[in-house]
């Protein structure tokens, strides 16, 4: 398969890789092989009008969850242009945010210049579907400094199933509710032009109906901020990991209730929305080197 490197010194136009997205998707996937697909982004830098919008939609104090949550919500942009590429043969519109894995490796400023690398890393067959790993990385003057794989899935038959991911499973959350808000209508095209994703089934109820669910939900990445916010504390200074299980939608409007246990170095919570019972996303905060 030909290799798809892309270059940019400015933020990923949505305009330009939403149009991709309808580039028909005419090949077939034959054993889960995908392209060599990488993507840089070359003096990435959130304003401060990104941080403030982000801290406000999340309902996080100024500065807080920043830049681990942040960064990766300004990443997804570049995530976007590579799964809209054509020869990327799966169609954006089937593909869902399944997990999150994050890590800031040391501290630094929110307003720091960095060189961002996305790449199709790794995919693995299920039973009922294909997982896809991006890895992401920031460096800051040639530095690692903050990393990330998204995990994103396709319904569909592709092939034998192989053994499950290390962290597919999440963990059980046992502990007591520590908070319960209503997640606020609105929004969802602020949050769209801070993470590129312009996905209607986070704008439209009618939109959403169409692609089979019961109305419009928040952004993954804007329902992680909330947890943390509702979480209360501050954020652990130094190195830094947030893992998250994306389970269901949350949606507009839905009362949430948030369950955590936390530990000496680790908080470990899980969101409900009812009516449903289970947790739409389960998270685990982790302090120090991992």
């Amino acid at each position: 398969m030909k290799a798809v490197s892309l270059e940019y010194r400015r933020r990923p136009s949505a305009l330009g890789y939403m149009a991709l997205a309808l580039w028909p998707k005419r090949g077939l996937l034959q054993d889960a092989a995908l392209p060599r697909l990488e993507a840089r982004w070359h003096g990435l830098r959130a304003s401060p009008r990104e941080r403030r919008d982000f801290a406000a939609l999340c309902g996080l104090p100024p500065g807080e969850g920043l830049p681990l949550l942040l960064l990766h919500t300004l990443a997804l942009r570049l995530q976007m242009a590579l799964l809209t590429q054509p020869a990327f043969p799966l169609a954006i519109w089937r593909v869902l945010q399944i997990r999150n894995r994050l890590a800031r490796h040391r501290e630094f400023s929110p307003d720091a210049m960095l060189d961002l690398k996305a790449e199709v890393a790794a995919s693995r067959v299920l039973e009922k579907g294909l997982e896809v790993d991006l890895r992401c990385g920031a460096t800051e003057r040639g530095d690692l400094v903050w990393e990330a794989t998204n995990t994103f899935y396709v319904r569909g038959s592709f092939g034998a199933p192989v053994a499950p991911a290390l962290f597919a499973a999440a963990p059980a959350v046992d502990g007591g509710e520590v908070s319960r808000w209503r997640v606020a209508r609105g929004g969802g095209l602020r949050f769209a032009a801070l993470s590129g994703d312009y996905n209607g089934i986070h704008l439209s109820d009618r939109y959403a109906r169409l692609l089979g669910f019961p109305c419009a939900f928040a952004h993954p990445q804007r329902v992680i901020g909330q947890c943390l916010a509702h979480l209360g504390g501050t954020m652990p200074r130094g190195a830094l990991r947030l893992d998250a299980w994306l389970k269901g939608p949350v949606p507009y409007g839905a009362e949430a209730r948030l369950r955590a246990v936390r530990r000496a170095h680790e908080t470990v919570f899980a969101l409900t929305a009812p009516p449903e019972e289970r947790p739409a996303v389960v998270a685990r905060l982790h302090s120090g080197a991992a």
